[in-house]
């Protein structure tokens, strides 16, 4: 996963208070429950220390979804304010938390919120007719999701019997239509994957154009298309069954991700570019040698020393102190490595502690060896 949308956290001196919250807003009591949940969570950072500026910055955030719009369709909300107040991320989850977190500390809890974070895999929703088609953006992680509509020529929408000679002129007119708005939809999606390496493209709508853009489609557009049955451009359409098939294949697409990084930690093992365990996987990533961090779901209790920056990292005094830094900070391990991960411009994989070789907590991919990497 690219991570580097979260620098504008890391790069951002502490305190911090992070929170992950239940902001579900679907029955008829919700704005009074939305309120409540929040008004236990502002409490919970009051009683941690956290200034009133810090823990109102959260309180109005979270109940933005009272207000309708987007917010009021999240399940989850991740909110991190800064020290003056400054809200330095605020990102939808992929569901309500099982446990509400909220907590004021030195360093903000980006583990947490990272593994509650929907998968982010770049991906584009494209809903058809045969006049054109309503394209939808995921991109990088931290940006917005971008929307755009394609329409074409209005005209002979329909084929129909109007008798007469003209007849078969009439709908031989409507299908080179459709076949030319269709087009237009097939150069916006091979742009669009060109410009954002999308993963898959979800195509829904109505069937006779899907089955012109798919027969129209480039082998770029090709490899990634996944087509469905369902969904429709009209206003009030039913997207329920789309959101279910996108949440699907970016699972799938989540589950190849890290099926592939622990391949490669197997094979790069054997050539040095991969090294386990937190002492050597915090040595790489002092030098900026870590390609993709592998951190499990089920961490330990470690906690390692950090400086003010990033790479200021290490597992012992000496080691801070041989990078200049006098005065370290002791940190839960999974958030000085996320921090240095981030700082390094490294990705970053979550996977099931069991599939980690030797019940180990973190390993790393490497980019580069030297003679101090062990071989």
């Amino acid at each position: 996963m690219d991570v580097t949308f979260l620098a504008s956290v890391t790069d951002h001196a502490g305190p911090c208070a992070t929170v992950c919250a239940d902001v579900t807003h679907t029955t008829e009591n919700a704005e009074g429950e939305l309120d409540l949940r929040v008004r236990a969570l502002a409490a919970r950072l009051t009683e941690q220390g956290a200034p009133a500026a810090v823990v109102e910055a959260v309180r109005s955030r979270l109940l933005e979804g009272n207000g309708g719009g987007e917010p009021g369709t999240w399940r989850g909300r991740a909110v991190i304010v800064g020290p003056q107040a400054e809200v330095l991320l605020d990102e939808p989850l992929a569901a309500a938390p099982r446990t509400e977190t909220a907590e004021w500390s030195p360093m903000p809890d980006l583990v947490t919120v990272l593994r509650a974070m929907p998968g982010r895999i770049p991906h584009v929703v494209v809903i058809a007719d045969r006049v054109g088609a309503d394209i939808t953006v995921a991109t990088a992680p931290g940006q917005p999701v971008e929307g755009k509509s394609v329409d074409g020529d209005r005209q002979f929408m329909r084929k129909v019997q109007v008798g007469g000679w003209s007849q078969h002129r009439y709908q031989h007119t409507a299908e080179n239509v459709w076949i030319q708005n269709a087009q237009q939809v097939v150069d916006e999606i091979d742009t669009i994957v060109d410009r954002t390496g999308a993963r898959f493209v979800l195509l829904a709508g109505d069937v006779r154009a899907r089955q012109i853009i798919t027969d129209r489609a480039t082998p770029k557009i090709s490899a990634v298309l996944v087509d469905m049955d369902g969904g429709g451009r009209a206003e009030g359409a039913d997207r329920s069954v789309i959101d279910q098939r996108v949440e699907e294949l970016i699972a799938e697409n989540d589950a190849a991700e890290q099926a592939k990084v622990l391949e490669q930690i197997e094979a790069a093992s054997a050539h040095g570019l991969a090294v386990t365990g937190t002492a050597l996987v915090v040595e790489a990533l002092r030098k900026a040698q870590v390609e993709t961090l592998v951190l499990a779901e089920e961490p330990d209790d470690e906690q390692l020393l950090v400086g003010t920056a990033p790479l200021e990292i290490g597992v012992s005094v000496e080691d801070l102190a041989a990078l200049g830094v006098p005065d370290a900070a002791r940190v839960p391990a999974e958030r000085a490595l996320l921090r240095a991960a981030v700082g390094s411009d490294a990705g970053v994989v979550i996977v099931p502690r069991s599939a980690l070789p030797g019940d180990i907590p973190v390993a790393a991919v490497l980019r580069y060896t030297d003679a101090s990497t062990p071989s």
